[in-house]
């Protein structure tokens, strides 16, 4: 017996044993589990019936109650057949104090009824719900019977609502197996009839008054084996061909090894061989791969590295003419400076001003790395002391240092150079004045060239060359987020300008629709602010203007947003805060004002200071009460800033609320048509917002024109 066949009749063995046993085990299981979910789903269904039969009544008590007010107004027959056209009941019948049928509605069915309040073991025709009439003087004159037919119309809707099919026992039980097993079955007992089905007898409980036969069908496990079986099969092949691969990998690696080699020879560097097991052969495979591959790499990044650059360059170029994306920029630069002198991989530190502290910026061929873990004081490690001595470097770390700090890339041989250090390249004379060095912009840095040779004087003069680019990279990207921000900003306050106004608040309106939050704005308005103007001047009044932007913002939180509209006018947004919270910054704000006068220094030389006193109205608008939009409720904010201007000034107003119609849940099977309506309409009007300012007179909003102040 040949090897190969040894091998292959032992894999045969070890698979396709459990693969059999657990088929075997996988059937019995499944069946088990088949027939215990059928009996969860027979239980829920018994669950849900007895909640849709508990509706049923309560909506024929509904029914008999309405038929009984009614009747005792006298008007006996329209309550009745009003009942039943609204879909209340199927039937009603009002009887006298004696019991005499005094009128009826809908097609009654035969006595007796199941009652819903006192349910009983009876073969009942329907179900129904009974209250007494009573006279103005609370005397009994009768009784109404909301009656429910138990026929198929009934019977389908259980088994709709529940599930499973739903038999009544009060039916012919030669109709179905499922009422025959059922009438023979205890209290709740569950059965199995000769046609496969599982079938529970439901006895009568408090609002669920009938006798009631459940079921659903067994599960059917025939086809299960047949699956079982072609699984097996399946995997009895699948066996024979790995059993038969397994010994052709173990007979021909030495061959495979043998061609390879005389390939290699030949010049083709592309020769692999097949590595399929973990042996002294298949080391001996991976060995002869890992070689050709270093090889192969090696020779593609000589050939390849004067395209590579010419594609980088050119990359370089249109990345710095067609983007302010700092972290692209450097990126490129990196990748390009990578490409140029061959080298594996790279990293762009640049010092946070705040904190002094080297951070990492980019990395390239990290893998495994992340950048943004890469913190260092200036003066640690290799990184660090670049950037600190504003001095290139290159070398390699075992032989010419420095040590490396615990955080920076592991490294063989090194080549870093500051970013705008004294010589490396143009500035542009915007960098803020600090105390570091020159140097302390930043660190371009790459590790380890293809090849394992050292790094250059070439590669550190191309290296400071991108060092330059990437300083000038970043005084652009400086200036263009400042232009940003000058653009965004007014410069008399400091505050953000209406053209941000419009997009803060499209922002904000959205979010707070996403989250289902609300948002207040705050339309504020300076009292009499052109008298202010007209008698001291309008230096004084921009003087005026700022100082209360400087009480403004002292006045909200981090959160919140404040604008100058324009002249006087200004805007809060308070994300998350409703009507009553906005009311508190508005009473806040204008005891802010009011508190102390505006000290304004004269221009005019010998003359003292002037204090001015200055008042603020305030409107409140409320997202999504006063307005879907954020326009609406701006301009629901501005409608109440003229409500307080009218009112007397130094106040403010919240706009009134909008009526808004809220829409009931789902109505129960048979609900009274209209109904939402009619709830919908008794909530009335809300009830509409005013200010709330200590002895400030209330008046009516005036026509909108001109605050003039």
């Amino acid at each position: 017996m040949t090897l190969r066949a040894r091998l292959t009749a032992a894999f045969l063995a070890v698979v396709l044993g459990p693969v059999l046993l657990g088929a075997i085990f996988v059937g019995i299981a499944v069946s088990a589990v088949s027939q215990q979910r059928a009996k969860e789903r027979l239980e829920s269904g018994a669950q849900n019936v007895e909640a849709a039969l508990a509706v049923t009544c309560q909506r024929l008590r509904l029914a008999a109650e309405t038929t009984a007010l009614v009747t005792a107004d006298g008007d006996q027959p329209d309550a009745a057949q009003r009942t039943v056209q609204r879909g209340l009941a199927r039937a009603v019948e009002v009887s006298g104090a004696d019991g005499t049928v005094l009128t009826t509605a809908g097609v009654l069915p035969p006595k007796p009824w199941a009652d819903c309040a006192a349910p009983a073991h009876a073969p009942f025709a329907a179900i129904a719900a009974s209250v007494d009439v009573l006279d103005p003087s609370s005397r009994r004159i009768g009784r109404a019977y909301a009656v429910e037919p138990v026929d198929a119309t009934l019977l389908a809707w259980l088994t709709d609502a529940s599930g499973v099919r739903v038999d009544s026992l009060a039916t012919d039980q030669t109709e179905s197996e499922s009422v025959r097993v059922a009438a023979k079955l205890d209290r709740d007992a569950t059965g199995t009839t000769p046609g496969g089905l599982l079938v529970r007898r439901l006895e009568p409980r408090p609002d669920q008054p009938l006798t009631l036969a459940l079921s659903v069908p067994e599960p059917d496990t025939g086809g299960l084996y047949a699956v079982l079986v072609a699984v097996v099969a399946c995997a009895g092949v699948v066996a024979v061909s790995v059993a038969w691969w397994l010994a052709r990998s173990t007979t021909h690696p030495l061959t495979e090894l043998a061609q390879a080699v005389e390939r290699v020879a030949d010049g083709d560097l592309s020769a692999r061989v097949p590595v399929r097991s973990q042996d002294e052969v298949g080391r001996l495979g991976q060995t002869f791969n890992r070689m050709t591959r270093e090889m192969q790499g090696y020779v593609q990044a000589l050939t390849a590295s004067r395209d590579q650059l010419r594609g980088q360059l050119g990359v370089l170029g249109d990345t710095l003419a067609g983007t302010h994306d700092l972290d692209r920029i450097l990126q490129v630069i990196l990748q390009t400076a990578a490409a140029a002198t061959g080298a594996q991989s790279g990293v762009v530190l640049m010092v946070d001003p705040a904190s002094g502290e080297l951070r990492g910026q980019v990395a390239e061929g990290l893998a495994g790395f992340d950048v943004a873990d890469l913190r260092l004081q200036l003066g640690d490690g290799l990184l660090g002391t670049v950037a600190a001595s504003g001095e290139p470097r290159r070398g390699r770390v075992d032989r010419d240092g420095p040590v490396l700090a615990p955080v920076e890339p592991r490294c063989i041989t090194y080549v870093a150079v500051p970013i705008a250090a004294p010589g490396v390249g143009p500035t542009t004379g915007l960098e803020p004045q600090s105390d570091l060095p020159p140097a302390a912009r930043g660190v371009l840095a790459l590790y380890d060239r293809h090849g394992f040779d050292e790094f250059d004087d070439a590669d550190l003069i191309t290296l400071r060359t991108f060092a330059g680019q990437a300083a000038v990279a970043v005084d652009n990207v400086r200036v263009h987020e400042e232009a940003q921000r000058l653009s965004l900003t007014d410069p008399l306050t400091g505050l953000s300008n209406y053209r941000y106004l419009r997009e803060s608040l499209r922002r904000e309106v959205e979010r707070a629709s996403r989250f289902g939050r609300s948002l207040a704005a705050l339309a504020l308005d300076l009292d009499r602010f052109k008298e202010v103007n007209d008698t001291y001047g309008h230096a004084a009044g921009d003087a005026v203007l700022a100082e209360f932007a400087r009480r403004l913002r002292a006045e909200i939180r981090e959160v919140d947003f404040a604008f100058r509209q324009g002249g006087e006018e200004f805007v809060v947004l308070l994300p998350e805060t409703d009507a009553a919270g906005a009311a508190v910054l508005a009473e806040r704000l204008g005891a802010a004002v009011r508190r102390s006068p505006v000290l304004v220094v004269s221009s005019t030389p010998g003359q003292p200071p002037r204090r001015i006193p200055v008042t603020v109205s305030i409107g409140i608008a409320v997202f999504p009460i006063h307005g879907a939009t954020g326009a609406a409720v701006l301009e629901a904010a501005d409608d109440a800033l003229y409500a307080a201007k009218a009112a007397g000034r130094d106040t403010y107003k919240i706009a009134p609320d909008v009526v808004v119609a809220v829409p009931l849940p789902g109505a129960l099977p048979g609900a009274l048509p209209g109904a939402q309506e009619s709830f919908t309409g008794a909530q009335g009007p809300a009830k509409a917002s005013t200010e709330v300012t200590p002895g400030a007179p209330k008046a009516a909003q005036p026509p909108r024109q001109s605050r003039g102040g």
